[in-house]
């Protein structure tokens, strides 16, 4: 008990942010000291429940010798499997409520809000039927002719803590105090940490060890050896914006921020309280540099200990993390000071920026297993750190706590799970209470994932969290969804100025909002960096593809020709270097191994990245042909592009990979003669008839209804009654024109649009249904308690494949690591594979079945996972390719931090092997191919 308040005590004076302590504390009269106290009171009883029969029962030695002392109680076997009513939080709970009644006339309905906390300390707040239930069993809670002993020994150890840990003379006033739910959830959450470290034997030893310390001295050893960086704590920046982000990002000298930028900071500073800020500005402005700028400026005025950069996939995570390091890295700082800093998703801990950061040091034990049940223990670093003062510690690791870190570039699923009724959910609030919460490509969310970001927000709103989204192509309808579910309901009932907010047109365009309060609009001016694009339709055959684009690339030139699906990746690609020769044509999708795919990004940002960064761009004709993985977070610049059409927000954002830099002014000079015009073809339907017919892999992806609202606001342009598309000037009216209630396109194709909003409708209520049902529920009244907080959950949230379905509209994937089986029957790694950072060859090393291969090898294996298409996605064909899979299970690699649970395919020196009835090839230039056996 006296460990656990230490610590909480502790975690209160230098580990909490500044935001959470002054949440915590606007709900009690004492302010702060109030806080503290009741932090610390809370987290001395967590455990007044082991002060039960049903708890005690469990060891017959130590029974057995508090029977001497009076303390009757059944043993355990006798008790047998009522002892589960009365579980030891729960327990706690009860017993708390009852001497807060009886001892200081607390009301029943006044104690739930308090008592939670202990309730709920081991991830699952009690609800109301087991309350009841273990109230009607006191034979539990104090033994039949032993209850004025059991009860006495509780109460005394109640009255101790009340008095050791500073609340006794508190408690009467706090009799009509109504805690808001979010407090709840923090308190519980502060609760839950430390008891973890205070169960930590590592930092506080067993008896006898360290028997002769005092406990002040136990605390404070346990302290160091913890060793918890301490919370971002920024002043606010003085410097105005033009130096503000100069210095923060590394300006060349002469670069002028640009106004969306400049805006961005101006807002910050001038609202009366941060709150949620969306930022709409075409690709290429800079939004992610004016979303931390804003951030450092939000979180020096509200207290917020750190920021969470969330993106729509690992790729774009990956892509952002040494972003994110760099601004880190430019801070001011103070001397000797240390910011912990985490990238999270699932395949994190194989991200080479990350690793660079590690140093070697003494392991710190987990308090709580973050593994699952059975799941082998994997070695971990004390501390990994870098330059500048970052630190990625050991005890803020695993799917539980690296959201706790002060900074976190993650998936959007760490900031969705927020809203998923799952175990320890409070310690993902109290991850995002503290914090900065930047969102990036809000515009790339469906609907299943909207219900669950919506449910986020109002939390957030409720924590009074700064909050920054960003966006190039936001419907307004989205906008408005998002500003209200920030705000909360009661800013809504009120008016407030949403109407506008979700009319609103123009752009570049910012939008605030305070919790509670009325939004406020920025409008600044573009940044004069625009373009025009010629638009026009393009056969959907493979060989007028191959035509055109050789006809546009006669002189030379660099292509972008982007498809909806893999297989017509593959498909043009064969053509194209039938046409232009194999060294000629590149091939990017998500169907690589996780090493090739990140060497692919490298080249292509390589040969096609930003003037002055970007090294040998091909001077002859080159295509690359991709998927939607040249939407999103690659910097690259063509000189064509062609696609597939798709919803007209994801074709503006292929739109910008084309004519993204000046090669070398706004003239385009260095660019072929033919070229120097930007041209996006749209191919993907077939457009002979009255309306267009997208092809069926583009309708299972996007759906017919946003197909046909892209192709109708786009119909102007495709049959030549305007020019050419102005970026960023027809951006956002051709995006709500798209997503808005208008009719659009011809009158001919009325019908056939009714039909396809008819189907995206039912789609689109079957998502809202399935994601109400494990969703988390509203923002409850001030002083209601958080019983049943989590009921009908999940259980545990995870961002393994099944845990990332609970956040998206998505079968559940398959994911293998791949390896080569040779001629003699042994594994090896594949044989392509480079060199890593450190120059050590990655192709051909042996893995031994026998026993558990090398550390580099074992890495590198991890390092080859393979994401299965959607072919492996069906039940029937998943369960049947595990078996096989399973079929390759190796003993010895289960004792490996990399390899341990893994699923691996391996592939015959012709890189070929079938699965599932199934054949599947697989080579670096063309990743996965996948036909029917």
């Amino acid at each position: 008990m006296e460990d656990s308040a230490a610590v909480a005590g502790l975690l209160w004076d230098w580990w909490l942010p500044v935001s959470v302590r002054r949440l915590i504390a606007s709900g009690l009269p004492g302010g702060e000291a109030d806080a503290r106290s009741l932090v610390v009171w809370l987290a001395g009883v967590h455990d007044i429940g082991k002060a039960t029969p049903a708890f005690a029962c469990q060891v017959e030695q130590l029974a057995g010798r508090m029977r001497e002392q009076g303390l009757e109680m059944r043993s355990r076997e006798a008790m047998g499997g009522d002892r589960r009513l009365a579980p030891h939080g729960l327990a706690g709970q009860v017993l708390l409520g009852e001497w807060l009644e009886e001892r200081f006339g607390w009301p029943v309905r006044q104690c739930g809000q308090f008592t939670v906390a202990v309730g709920g300390h081991h991830g699952v707040p009690p609800e109301h039927g087991q309350v009841r239930a273990l109230e009607d069993r006191g034979d539990l809670l104090r033994a039949p002719g032993a209850e004025r002993v059991w009860r006495r020994v509780q109460e005394e150890l109640l009255e101790a803590c009340a008095a050791e840990f500073g609340v006794l003379g508190r408690l009467e006033g706090w009799r009509g105090v109504r805690l808001p739910q979010p407090v709840q959830v923090l308190l519980g959450a502060v609760v839950i940490v430390s008891d973890w470290i205070a169960s930590n034997p590592e930092l506080f030893p067993y008896f006898p060890q360290g028997a002769g310390r005092s406990h002040e001295e136990r605390v404070a050893a346990a302290w160091r050896g913890l060793s918890l960086p301490r919370p971002w704590s920024p002043p606010e920046p003085a410097e105005s914006a033009q130096e503000l982000l100069a210095s923060r990002f590394g300006l060349p000298a002469g670069a002028r921020v640009r106004p969306v930028q400049e805006a961005a900071v101006e807002l910050a500073r001038s609202l009366e309280e941060p709150g949620l800020m969306v930022i709409e500005a075409p690709m290429g402005e800079g939004k992610t540099e004016a979303a931390l700028a804003a951030a450092e400026i939000v979180a020096g005025r509200s207290g917020g200990g750190g920021v969470l950069f969330a993106l729509p996939t690992m790729a774009t995570g990956n892509a952002m993390f040494p972003r994110l390091l760099e601004w880190l890295r430019r801070l001011p700082g103070e001397g000797g000071a240390c910011l912990s800093v985490q990238l999270v998703h699932a395949k994190a801990a194989l991200n080479e920026d990350l690793d660079d950061l590690v140093e070697w040091g003494a392991r710190i034990a987990a308090v709580e297993s973050d593994a699952e049940e059975g799941a082998a223990w994997r070695p971990s670093r004390a501390v990994w750190s870098c330059e500048a003062r970052l630190v990625a510690h050991t005890w803020l690791r695993g799917r539980k706590k690296a959201m706790l870190s002060s900074f976190v570039a993650g998936t959007i699923d760490q900031l969705l799970f927020a809203g998923l009724k799952s175990r320890h959910l409070a310690l993902r609030h109290l991850a995002v209470a503290g914090k900065v919460v930047v969102i990036d490509e809000a515009h790339a969310y469906d609907t299943y994932m909207s219900v669950y970001l919506d449910r986020v927000l109002s939390w957030l709103g409720a924590y009074r969290v700064p909050v920054v989204v960003l966006s190039a192509t936001l419907p307004a309808g989205r906008r408005r969804e998002l500003a209200e579910a920030y705000a909360g309901s009661g800013a809504i009932e009120g008016g407030g100025g949403f109407d506008a907010v979700g009319e609103c047109g123009e752009y570049p365009l910012l939008t605030a909002v305070a919790p509670g309060g009325v939004p406020v609009m920025r409008r600044p001016a573009v940044s004069g960096r625009g373009a025009e694009v010629a638009v026009e339709c393009l056969e959907d055959d493979l060989d007028a593809l191959a035509d055109r684009v050789g006809a546009e690339l006669a002189d030379g030139g660099c292509a972008l020709v982007v498809r909806n699906t893999v297989g017509r990746v593959l498909e043009a690609a064969g053509v194209l270097r039938a046409r232009f020769g194999a060294g000629s044509v590149t091939v990017a999708h998500s169907c690589f191994l996780d090493l090739d795919r990140a060497a692919n990004d490298a080249w292509l940002l390589e040969r096609f990245g930003p003037p002055g960064k970007a090294a040998g761009r091909p001077v002859g004709p080159h295509v690359v042909v991709a998927s939607q993985v040249a939407e999103q977070s690659l910097d690259v610049d063509f000189d064509l592009l062609v696609t597939d059409l798709c919803p007209v927000d994801l074709l503006l954002q292929r739109i910008g990979r084309l004519h993204r830099h000046p090669r070398p002014d706004a003239g385009q000079g260095q660019r072929p003669e033919r070229l120097r015009r930007a041209r996006c073809l749209i191919t993907g339907a077939d457009w002979s008839g009255e309306v267009p017919r997208p092809v069926r892999g583009s309708v299972a992806v996007y759906g017919a209804w946003g197909l046909l609202r892209s192709a109708a606001v786009l119909w102007p342009w495709l049959v030549g009654e305007r020019a050419a598309v102005r970026v960023p000037e027809d951006i956002s009216p051709l995006v709500q024109a798209a997503y808005g209630q208008g009719p659009v396109g011809p009158e001919s194709w009325a019908q056939d649009l009714a039909e396809a909003r008819a189907r995206f409708e039912e789609v689109r209520a079957q998502q809202a249904e399935g994601a109400a049902a494990f969703r988390l529920g509203p923002v409850g009244r001030a002083g209601r308690p958080l019983f049943g907080w989590v009921a009908a959950g999940v259980g545990e949230a995870d961002d393994t494949r099944a845990g990332r379905a609970q956040v998206r509209d998505s079968r559940e994937s398959l994911e293998v690591v791949v390896v080569q089986r040779r001629a003699d029957g042994t594994l090896a790694t594949v044989p392509w594979l480079g060199r890593d950072r450190r120059g050590r060859q990655l192709a051909g090393l042996v893995l031994p079945t026998d026993q558990v291969p090398s550390a580099l090898a074992a890495r590198t294996v991890a390092s080859c996972g393979l994401r299965l298409p959607s072919q492996f996605s069906f039940a029937e064909v998943l369960d049947r390719a595990v078996e096989e899979l399973e079929e390759l299970y190796i003993p010895a690699w289960q004792h490996s931090r990399w390899l341990a649970g893994q699923l691996v395919l391996a592939l015959d020196e012709d890189c070929q092997t079938s699965l599932a009835g199934f054949s599947l090839r697989y080579s670096p230039t063309d990743g996965l191919e996948v036909t029917r056996a």
